[in-house]
């Protein structure tokens, strides 16, 4: 409770920005990189073209279909206020501001499209013979076989789990700030792996091992956040140079980014957990109906 309070008056203390010599900063823009947005508009466009053709098929949509579509676009919407609205600005010069896009990415929009599974609608979205085509390459054997392997709930966990303490070296993750190259490799590479865990523990998991991956994943990010919370000094100091610009100290701002993913992210990670043993007990009080897992892959 207090590391919470703590957390929310360090929040009200983050000012108006102020640039060098005390002048206010231009306003925020949205960051319009297109090696961000195109993905996501083109990833837009397929799903709802496709949406659209296979309305016109069947002139109505299934309950699970429209909860797909809704959770599709919610990840989406979660991905552009990240990557794209002011926020992406913001956290170029605030740590605190980076963690909480990189926690949105991570464990609120990879979710929500892990759980959508678009896939189906994707391919809808294209034309008829790319369509063929993408699926082929799906079904093929090499592809198939690879999915199997990198899918599977203990591989997908570890490569998140890599993704993350790596990505957070202090040496690795300052230079991730100053190089833009690092910096879209960083994002990806948290999206993908997150996005590979959410599917797998979700698709492929029965709910008692779901329950202990999240909560493997609860126990070393919150390790994580911990370090970067309780480092007597600034150990992300490029990441940190501008934060006295917004009323924090680099230590305070560096503070601030370790309890992000130590207190909220650990939060949702216990909670996911929760409802899988509860899940896992629900189902086996009724004689093990769904209780094997999610969806057969």
């Amino acid at each position: 409770m207090r590391t919470l309070i703590a957390l929310l008056l360090l929040l009200l203390r983050v000012g108006p920005a102020a640039a060098h010599g005390g002048e206010p900063h231009a306003e925020l823009d949205w960051t319009i990189d297109p090696w961000i947005v195109t993905p996501i508009l083109i990833t837009a466009v397929l799903h709802g073209a496709g949406t659209l053709r296979l309305w016109q098929r069947r002139k109505r949509f299934s309950a699970r279909l429209i909860a797909s579509v809704g959770l599709f676009w919610l990840g989406v919407a979660v991905m552009v206020i990240a990557l794209v609205s002011p926020l992406h600005e913001l956290g170029e010069h605030i740590f605190t501001v980076h963690m909480i896009e990189h926690e949105l990415v991570m464990i609120v929009a990879a979710p929500l499209l892990a759980l959508a599974r678009p896939v189906g609608l994707l391919l809808w979205g294209l034309p008829k013979k790319a369509r063929h085509q993408v699926a082929a390459a799906i079904r093929h054997r090499a592809a198939r076989v690879a999915w199997g392997v990198v899918s599977l709930p203990l591989v997908a966990t570890l490569l998140h789990g890599l993704a993350i303490w790596v990505w957070h070296a202090p040496t690795l993750f300052d230079a991730s700030v100053t190089d833009v190259l690092l910096h879209r490799l960083q994002h990806l590479s948290f999206f993908l792996t997150g996005l590979l865990f959410w599917w797998a523990i979700t698709w492929r998991c029965d709910y008692g091992t779901a329950a202990w991956h999240l909560f493997v994943t609860m126990i070393h990010t919150g390790v994580l956040g911990a370090l970067i919370t309780l480092a007597p000094n600034v150990i992300f100091p490029d990441q940190t140079r501008y934060s006295d610009q917004w009323g924090l100290t680099p230590l305070e701002d560096q503070q601030m980014a370790g309890l992000i993913m130590w207190v909220p992210g650990g939060v949702i990670y216990a909670a996911a957990a929760l409802c899988s043993v509860a899940t896992w007990i629900l189902s086996s009080s009724q004689g093990g109906k769904r209780a094997d897992r999610f969806h057969t892959v």
